[in-house]
């Protein structure tokens, strides 16, 4: 590792993590995550009825909240379509649409919304720039404090699980006004938090603790599905600690709290209306036909893991109508596998366990939502759903047994770095180029003919090679790091 006087590379990791999240935050228009037009009507609306930011409606589902919001995806699901559309209304009106697409009638666990609705400004575009920047400082800042806090063997665990799932929607999702954003940081950082507190002791045993109750609010308090996934993570840091003695039974009073509370936030959520019905009915059809019985079952089986690559960029971003060209998802998948079976070459039989729990899970899980909705993969349940799961199974593949030391190859260094690196910059261009001119005009320069761009003093191309540079550079850096830790072989 590169030294001057001490100072390693390593430490400008979260640096360049924040500036490439920050590229991805201006990488496209407000109303571009999915199902925007309803999470940032429930933001204005989490503090209640204010002059300019929301009304009460006609019926306890329905408020009147800022035209802009309403109509700010234009674009959505039309790729050919850049944002200019809205430049078709005034952002700084004060025209009011009465609206029921919005978390007013507990839809949705209320404390994203209601975090969020404290940045809400009179500046419109301003406010939804801010919001995605304090989710990006949010999830350097805990990763960071999470990193220095745990146990030296779970640092790479940490880093690791981040690095290999994140590509591209992760990036996405951190960098939005999702409560997705919430979801994936909180679950992907509570359950080494809580790993981290029952292997720790004193203040850092506090610290951690006070690390996961706060991740795991995060999550629950977003998603009720993320409630349960702390449940579910909860589980499994049991099944890896367990001890028969009372000190350990006395920690473990904090993680049973938290998870009552996880399931309180996911059974007040219409959200739990899931395990009875699914996610809606939908066309039950496929390529062979109209499915029902064993046949729907057998079909979601043996079709629901294009849902886990599409994480990798298997699906398209946004209102899933940016499709993203087969480079990053091969390199992004094949860096996951590549890594994750380095990880598993050293095991135990609490690791094998919670590790094919995981995989089942990740399997189980979404194929009972399709069938009890009458849905077939890519109905309803949508990638970005399992993505927090990912994330933990990722960690889970790369936990050190009795401190054994994973060793990477030289060729196997670069090809991360590489394909890695690549994947990012693709993802973030083609990301960049469908709402700024849309996907039928192509070309490496995106300052060329732009239909739609922020107005700040910085350039489409000027966002894309710094957010490119910054990740390629973050990726090196971290890699090095932990391979050098790791002994590279």
């Amino acid at each position: 590792m590169s030294k001057f006087s001490g100072f390693r590379l390593f430490y400008l990791a979260p640096a360049l993590a924040l500036i490439a999240l920050t590229a991805w935050s201006f990488a496209s228009p407000m109303g571009s995550s999915p199902d925007d037009d309803f999470h940032l009507a429930s933001i204005w609306c989490a503090g209640g009825a204010k002059p300019g930011e929301c009304k009460l409606g006609t019926e306890n589902n329905n408020r009147y909240v800022p035209e802009a919001l309403h109509y700010a995806p234009c674009f959505a699901m039309r790729p050919t379509e850049s944002a200019k559309c809205q430049t078709e209304f005034d952002l700084n009106s004060n025209a009011m649409v009465l609206t029921d697409r919005g978390s007013f009638a507990n839809n949705y666990p209320p404390m994203y919304y209601s975090a969020m609705n404290l940045f809400v400004g009179s500046n419109i575009l301003a406010s939804v720039l801010v919001m995605r920047i304090i989710n990006a400082l949010l999830f350097v800042g805990v990763t960071w404090l999470l990193y220095w806090l745990l146990p030296i063997e779970r640092r790479s665990t940490l880093i690791w699980a981040w690095l290999i799932t994140t590509v591209p929607l992760g990036l996405f999702l951190i960098a939005s006004n999702n409560p997705s954003a919430w979801a994936l940081i909180g679950v992907g950082s509570a359950w080494l938090a809580l790993l981290g507190y029952f292997e720790s002791s004193g203040r850092r045993k506090v610290a951690l603790g006070a690390i996961f109750a706060a991740t795991a609010i995060m999550a629950a308090g977003s998603r009720g599905d993320a409630g349960i996934y702390v449940v579910l993570s909860v589980i499994a840091v049991g099944i890896l600690t367990f001890r028969r003695d009372k000190g350990y039974f006395v920690s473990a009073i904090l993680p049973l709290i938290m998870s009552a509370i996880a399931i309180l936030f996911f059974l007040s959520s219409q959200q739990s209306s899931v395990v009875s019905s699914g996610l809606g009915s939908g066309t039950g059809s496929a390529a062979a036909g109209q499915l029902t019985g064993f046949a729907l079952i057998a079909y979601n089986l043996l079709s629901v893991q294009s849902l886990w690559t599409g994480a990798f960029g298997g699906a398209g971003l946004g209102w899933l109508d940016t499709t993203m060209p087969a480079i990053v998802e091969v390199s992004a998948v094949a860096t996951f596998v590549a890594v994750a079976f380095v990880g598993l070459s050293r095991t135990s039989w609490r690791k094998t366990l919670v590790v094919v729990a995981a995989a089942l899970t990740l399997w189980i899980l979404p194929t009972y939502v399709l069938v009890k909705g009458g849905n077939v993969v890519p109905e309803n349940v949508q990638p970005r759903y399992l993505l927090p799961l990912i994330v933990v199974f990722a960690g889970l593949a790369m936990f050190s047994v009795a401190k054994a030391r994973l060793k990477f190859s030289r060729i196997q260094v670069v090809f991360i770095i590489l394909s890695l690196s690549i994947a990012q910059a693709v993802a973030l261009q083609i990301n960049m180029r469908r709402y700024i001119t849309g996907i039928d005009k192509q070309g490496w320069n995106l300052d060329a003919n732009i239909e739609w761009w922020w107005d700040i003093p910085f350039s489409p191309m000027f966002v894309w090679i710094v957010g490119s540079v910054a990740f390629a550079a973050l990726v090196t850096v971290t890699v090095r790091e932990l391979t050098r830790t790791h002994e590279l072989a």
